[in-house]
């Protein structure tokens, strides 16, 4: 399977990678998303969640289970490619080179963890742009909410779970604080707009447009 680049010619309004972050309440949220998913959704995701660093993570491994993309752990040099789940390891940063590729670092914790959504959303915006989704799921403090914020001025979609469907939703509502969230979204409805933004019939036919999804029934809400 081919690897996406950041720098291939798109078509008007397309993605090219999705990042969800979480914390506490992570496995559930990830696992809710995932195992919606069809096994030919066109885009890489990365996933990151705030973990015991002295702990190997099992999470790949629990996620392969439940859903049909391929779920692995995220390597120094990987390229993303449509269909897999790159998943962050414990205690390491998990970034997007400028080519495209990952990169783990070691550089201190930001927000008092690593990996840190905020420096993972910050490399994407700087890298994918206007192509990039940010997605900020359960979790306690406030990592991300600066990522968002990163995503946001270079035009990518912003998407937070609703506070009532988290197990802790103290990163959602920093995230939403900031104003830079788009849709704020019940955990059951992530799924469903990631195809729709993804698909072949994708939703936003211009950049910065966003009045597909502004158009569709019931999938906004707290």
């Amino acid at each position: 399977m081919q690897a996406t680049r950041p720098s291939e010619e798109e078509s008007e309004g397309s993605f090219g990678v999705v990042a969800l972050a979480a914390s506490a309440g992570g496995l559930e949220a990830f696992s809710a998303i995932l195992s919606a998913l069809p096994a030919g959704f066109p885009v890489p995701i990365l996933l990151l969640q705030h973990m015991n660093l002295e702990r190997p993570s099992v999470l790949p491994d629990l996620l392969s289970r439940i859903t049909r993309l391929t779920v692995k752990a995220a390597q120094p040099g990987d390229r993303l490619a449509p269909g897999h789940v790159y998943a962050a390891p414990p205690g390491r940063h998990l970034l997007v080179r400028p080519d495209g590729a990952l990169a783990l670092s070691d550089a201190p914790m930001v927000n008092c963890v690593r990996p840190a959504a905020d420096l993972l959303f910050e490399s994407l915006a700087s890298v994918y742009g206007r192509r990039a989704v940010a997605v900020v799921l359960s979790g306690r403090g406030c990592d991300g909410a600066r990522g968002i914020e990163a995503i946001r001025r270079q035009g990518g979609m912003t998407i937070a779970q609703s506070e009532k469907t988290c197990k802790a939703p103290d990163m959602p509502a920093a995230a939403i604080e900031t104003g830079c969230v788009e849709m704020v979204l019940p955990l059951g409805k992530i799924a469903p707009v990631l195809e729709m933004l993804a698909g072949p019939d994708r939703v936003f036919q211009k950049p910065g447009s966003r009045q597909g999804l502004q158009g569709q029934q019931g999938l906004q809400g707290r």
